[in-house]
């Protein structure tokens, strides 16, 4: 095992924070998780705002090594683990592709999805972070047919991030359930991590929905 620091991931459930979990899972590490209910608004609290201003999760601990950010985290620990394999190294041809896969997850297809939900409408295509939106889903799309990953044959930490998120977007309807998607979603939820934490979550929820009921009870 490369790394023998304590792992802390600040948690809450169904939300960006699953996945970091899940990559946790699949790398076979010990980690702690400090969990806060967003329904009571426990991310909005002065103690969790020291570790991320943004009230965002998640956020991981490493250490002394505080890194938030999911795409970041992704990077992270997919390298600090690289036993686990699951991050082409730097020297490897396949790093340039993982790398475009992680980061244009969060600087083109969040904000087009955004866009698109918010019925925004988008500026020239020269002046957006991701082109247009219809050009992004194509591409994902074009790469996924190839398949059966987005490098082909090698299943990476990227493949965790983008088919979670295909997971939530179509499920509400903020994408196109595609056939391309829907298998890849189907090879990706079929994985032993991601069904563990997607059970734990839904029991999750309900304690915090409990909780957040509770309070507002005796409000």
């Amino acid at each position: 095992m490369s790394n023998t620091l304590p792992i802390t991931l600040y948690y809450s459930p169904q939300t960006r924070a699953t996945g970091a979990r899940v990559l946790l899972e699949e790398l076979k590490v010990p980690y702690t998780l400090h969990v806060l209910n967003m329904k009571t608004g426990e991310q909005r609290q002065p103690t969790y705002l020291s570790i991320n201003p943004l009230g965002k999760v998640p956020a991981i601990h490493v250490g002394d090594t505080l890194v938030t950010e999911q795409g970041a985290i992704y990077l992270y620990l997919a390298d600090l683990f690289p036993e686990a394999r699951l991050a082409p190294a730097l020297t490897d041809s396949d790093r340039g592709a993982y790398l475009r896969w992680l980061f244009i997850y969060g600087s083109c297809f969040e904000p087009a999805v955004v866009d698109r939900y918010m019925k925004r409408e988008p500026s020239s295509m020269n002046e957006t972070p991701y082109a247009s939106y219809d050009s992004l889903i194509d591409l994902l799309e074009d790469t996924l047919k190839k398949g059966p990953y987005l490098l082909g044959d090698r299943f990476t930490a990227a493949d965790l991030l983008w088919g979670i998120a295909l997971r939530w977007t179509t499920m509400f309807g903020l994408v196109e359930a595609r056939p391309a998607f829907q298998a890849y979603m189907e090879r990706i939820g079929n994985r032993e991590s991601l069904q563990k934490v997607s059970a734990e979550d839904a029991k999750m929820v309900a304690e915090h929905e409990a909780a957040a009921a509770q309070l507002k009870a005796n409000a």
